[in-house]
């Protein structure tokens, strides 16, 4: 099959990403062997590529925002039918019974493993994934608007939580692609002030389109205090701006696996009448299942920008230059 693999972690320009011919996976104990339509590409696998995040083995497929079909079972699955529409996930596994996994946080699960990260992804034609960490898909929806519900809808969802809005609350988003585009239609149904700060222009307009009451530069003040405000670019110098446009009792929660490094903070300034910051570690199956229920309900507005399978480092470096609008998706297979 057609796959890529990290083969040089390094700038996106200097081309890490090599396109590969490898054998098709088969499924473990335990595991579906997934066909795959399409893969979203997430600021996560530049991270990866880029050497952001260290490798964890050897030459891994990127990818984990997959929807395919299950075509075949491992040792102990079966509960999917072949042909049924999945899934796979940034989350591959945890251990399931440390105190994490026990208490509902097994996000935090110090043996937990990630699709793309700890096993090959989905820029490739086939992937293998769990079968207790595939998530049943629909089959009549298009699979490039359920890809980017997969990390950019779940990981926006769970930092919303995390951002503690209260109902009818302002909202401030620093960062709008895929993650922020998605999460910013769940706060404004929900009757939240949503303001966008970003860098891109284009951005901006599709901020302004979706419902955001206003649309500025990263660097710029939101015309009003802020409840709540989730940060999306991984840009560290931005917590500081985020947190000084907190009202009193403020929250700003951070919802990306990498950040370059945090200036410092005043205590009075960014920290004092009780503003708290707070990290977004992955998600739960329960945060996963919660938002693909609430996206059937109420279908969100999937901005897509779609590249075949060959172009995945153009898809890659497309994302490091801020040209994509929405989400980056790879078409892989028909259904």
């Amino acid at each position: 099959m057609d796959a890529w693999v990290v083969a040089h972690p390094g700038p996106i320009l200097s081309r890490p990403l090599r396109r590969v011919r490898v054998p098709v996976p088969s499924p473990g104990p335990g595991e579906v062997l997934v066909r795959v339509e399409v893969c979203a590409v997430c600021r996560t696998d530049l991270h990866l590529a880029e050497g952001d995040l260290r490798p964890r083995r050897p030459r891994t497929t990127p990818g984990h925002e997959a929807v395919g079909r299950v075509v075949a079972a491992g040792p102990g699955a079966g509960r999917l039918s072949p042909g049924t529409r999945v899934g796979a996930a940034w989350l591959r596994s945890t251990c399931g019974h440390c105190r994490y996994c026990l208490r509902g946080s097994e996000n935090l699960c110090p043996r937990s493993t990630y699709t793309g990260w700890d096993a090959d992804g989905g820029y490739a034609e086939y992937l293998t994934v769990p079968e207790d960490f595939a998530y049943p898909l629909p089959p009549e929806t298009p699979a490039e608007k359920l890809a980017p519900l997969l990390c950019a809808g779940i990981i926006g969802y769970r930092a919303l939580l995390r951002s503690d809005l209260p109902p009818g609350g302002r909202l401030g988003i620093y960062g709008f692609g895929a993650s922020a585009h998605l999460t910013a239609q769940i706060a404004i149904a929900q009757g939240a002030t949503v303001h966008v700060l970003t860098r891109s222009a284009r951005a901006r307009e599709l901020a302004m389109t979706l419902g955001a009451a206003s649309a500025g530069d990263a660097a710029d003040a939101p015309p009003e205090p802020l409840d709540s405000a989730i940060l999306f670019a991984p840009v560290g110098e931005l917590v500081p701006v985020a947190l000084s446009a907190l009202d009193r009792g403020g929250t700003l929660a951070v919802a990306g696996i990498h950040l370059s490094d945090i200036p410092p903070l005043t205590y009075d300034r960014h920290l004092f009448q009780e503003r708290t910051l707070r990290s977004v570690t992955a998600n739960t199956r329960a945060d996963g299942r919660a938002y693909l229920e609430l996206a059937r309900a109420h279908p969100p507005r999937v901005t897509t920008v779609l590249y075949p399978l060959a172009e995945a480092d153009l898809a890659l470096a497309d994302l490091a230059a801020d040209r994509v609008e929405g989400a980056a998706v790879l078409m892989i297979s028909s259904p």
